[in-house]
């Protein structure tokens, strides 16, 4: 994972544990056959993609709060 990238995503998103658990999910779906949402001449690790997705504001989380029923 590149150093830049990281400190660049950690910009976008500033929870470092969000940023794992998005940059974790991402990867899951590109070894899975998803395709990069980023072009890159150089041949980039899956990590290094997620990061430049989030980066580039390719993609984005939301956070889920479950309902308190009363």
């Amino acid at each position: 994972m590149r150093d830049e990238y990281l400190k660049a995503a950690n910009k976008v998103i500033t929870d470092p544990n969000i940023l794992i658990n998005v940059v974790s999910r991402r990867v899951k779906q590109l070894k899975s056959g998803m395709e990069p949402l980023v072009q890159s001449l150089e041949k980039l690790e899956a990590e290094d993609i997620a990061l430049r997705e989030i980066i580039e504001k390719k993609i984005s989380y939301e956070l889920y709060t479950p309902a308190t029923g009363a």
